[in-house]
């Protein structure tokens, strides 16, 4: 009879109990976002969904991460915005191109399984998920031993939505001379944050909890602000007729965005004293003496949406925020440009 010790996989750093009690409470949260589409559960091979309403529906995907903003979840052991975050950077990515969101997947990995925390990041993708009525279908929670330091995690999505062919926002009806109005970021969203660790914890010497009188708030609560959805006020504008092109802006700033839905021979003219840069960029930009071309490509600014309207339809858009309680400003305008490459202009 052999002696030999039996080795088990929870031996080798995976607990299958804990991922079942994960699966478990992600199949209840995911559940409260099931949309008429949804056609399998939670635990299927694969996930099915059945569009309707569209009648020459294009597909529209887009795909993306968190990014360093995690650090801040691991260092408070705030788990429950981030997903939201994620949610939200995806839905947006579609919008602009004139798609609503269909069903939403994600993946989840971690060195060490903790259900607790599993949960509260999905809490917060499935809040995400019903605030834009997009279906969280299914994902991948992935235990790896020695994949990642201990309490940390990565996070990605996968987003699927549709928009009827005739309805698609691919700039080509942008036109000189017409107006860039700005939506306002809730702050950083979900970029720049290696700069922004370095410059208030290794430089500035901050901690997470440290609350700054310019800010009025923790660091923390600063920092993890959710990065909003633009999906309402980018649908209006397009059922009132009056929005031809919009541009997230994550990273690369408005420099590299806003030129992603313009076509060739046209630029942006931007007016960096159209509106009030928030305290933390100031912060950030004071700390670390940042050159303004690389502060315009590292942070939002305060400015999380660009949209591009007809002049003659400004007063139009304007309304139809207003009534979204929206606060859009009037930072620039459509420029001809000789070049090829559409670039941004800043005055």
């Amino acid at each position: 009879m052999s002696t030999r010790k039996s080795i088990r996989y929870r031996d080798a750093g995976v607990n299958i109990d804990e991922a079942d009690r994960a699966v478990s409470a992600i199949k209840k949260l995911a559940r409260g976002t099931f949309t008429p589409g949804v056609l399998t559960e939670i635990g299927s091979f694969g996930a099915m969904f059945q569009p309707s309403g569209f009648r020459k529906p294009v597909l529209v995907s887009s795909a993306d991460g968190v990014g360093t903003k995690l650090k801040i979840a691991f260092a408070t052991g705030r788990h429950d915005t981030v997903g939201e975050d994620l949610v939200n950077h995806c839905v947006n990515d579609i919008a602009v191109q004139g798609a609503l969101p269909l069903f939403f997947m994600d993946y989840f990995a971690v060195g060490k399984l903790d259900a607790a925390v599993s949960t509260a990041v999905m809490e917060g993708i499935a809040r995400g998920c019903r605030n834009n009525k997009c279906a969280l279908i299914g994902g991948e929670t992935a235990e790896m031993p020695g994949m990642y330091s201990a309490g940390e995690y990565d996070l990605a999505g996968f987003i699927v939505g549709a928009s009827e062919r005739n309805r698609l926002l691919t700039g080509a009806g942008i036109r000189e001379g017409d107006v860039l109005l700005g939506l306002p970021s809730s702050g950083l969203h979900t970029n720049g944050y290696s700069l922004a660790r370095k410059l208030l914890f290794d430089v500035a010497g901050h901690q997470p909890d440290t609350r700054l009188p310019e800010l009025q708030q923790t660091l923390a609560d600063a920092l993890l602000a959710v990065h909003r959805s633009y999906l309402k006020p980018i649908r209006a504008l397009m059922d009132a007729g009056v929005l031809r092109g919009a541009a997230h802006i994550t990273g690369g700033g408005i420099t590299d965005n806003t030129p992603r839905m313009l076509p060739k021979g046209l630029a942006v003219a931007i007016d960096a004293t159209a509106w009030s840069i928030p305290p933390l960029f100031e912060v950030l930009r004071q700390i670390g003496n940042i050159p303004d071309d690389d502060y315009r490509r590292t942070f939002n600014l305060g400015i999380g949406m660009i949209l591009a309207v007809p002049a003659r339809g400004l007063g139009k858009a304007e309304q139809v925020l207003a009534k979204l309680k929206e606060s859009p400003v009037q930072i620039g305008a459509v420029i001809a440009h000789k070049r090829s490459r559409p670039r941004v202009e800043y005055r």
